[in-house]
């Protein structure tokens, strides 16, 4: 099978691998500030475009190093740069990342050299004859497992039957204010006990109906009047024109 060719960097003061060039770096044979690393990943992203897939597995590993090139790179332009806690800990688990992946990718080439040559992990052979059978303990039996699902559907809570209320609907203040300013401007004089049926309805249209009487009072289209504490209150409208009956 064919394999795809390796990245490789291609700078004016460096030729070859980017891992390489992280060792060398690292070492301090190489200096960071004379690599470009902004063309080191327009290279790279031409070199993916030119692949017929994309390569994921070189991918995570050219994120991870040149993430740390960035970091050294950042050091060095950057001398007296400081890290907070959360920061340090990402540093160091990019560093240990690093490591990992060089150990695999050391391991991954001795691999390479084994395979096809011996049996690494042999195949478990097994018989087709044999067929999955069910083998519980001799305590389990087929009625203590009926015994249990009665116990276990015992427990469970019974639903409870709610007790059902009609909710009556209550009329908004705004159609209350509608309802008594046309009833007054239809009979000029007209008495809050005739109106709001004190007695026959019920206590929360009664007080719904004395706060549209305030509210068309504060509006100016009606005038009140009670002669005695807790007497006949009377409204009256501030139009004048013939009543109607």
């Amino acid at each position: 099978m064919e394999t795809s060719p390796t990245y490789q960097v291609k700078t004016e003061v460096f030729d070859g691998p980017l891992d390489l060039l992280l060792s060398l770096v690292e070492k301090r044979k190489l200096f960071i500030n004379d690599i470009s690393l902004a063309k080191v990943a327009d290279d790279y992203i031409a070199y993916v475009r030119s692949l017929d897939q994309f390569p994921m597995a070189d991918a995570t590993g050219f994120v991870l190093v040149a993430s740390v090139l960035v970091l050294i790179k950042s050091k060095s332009l950057l001398p007296k740069l400081d890290f907070n806690e959360e920061e340090t800990a990402s540093i160091d688990e990019l560093q240990d990342r690093l490591k990992k992946y060089q150990r695999y990718k050391e391991l991954s080439i001795q691999i390479g050299k084994m395979f096809g040559k011996e049996m690494i992990f042999p195949r478990i052979h097994v018989s087709k004859q044999m067929q999955p059978i069910f083998t519980p303990e001799p305590s389990i039996t087929q009625e203590n497992i009926l015994s249990a699902v009665y116990s276990a559907m015992s427990k469970v809570p019974k639903p409870e039957k709610l007790q059902q209320k009609t909710i009556s609907r209550v009329m908004r203040l705004e159609e209350m204010i509608d309802r008594l300013s046309e009833r007054v401007n239809r009979e000029l004089r007209l008495s809050f006990h005739e109106f709001s049926g004190h007695g026959k309805a019920e206590k929360i249209q009664v007080v719904v109906s004395f706060l549209a009487m305030l509210e068309l009072v504060k509006m100016g289209s009606i005038m009140v009047r009670q002669d005695d504490m807790f007497s006949e209150i009377t409204m009256e409208t501030m139009t004048i024109k013939t009543p109607e009956y």
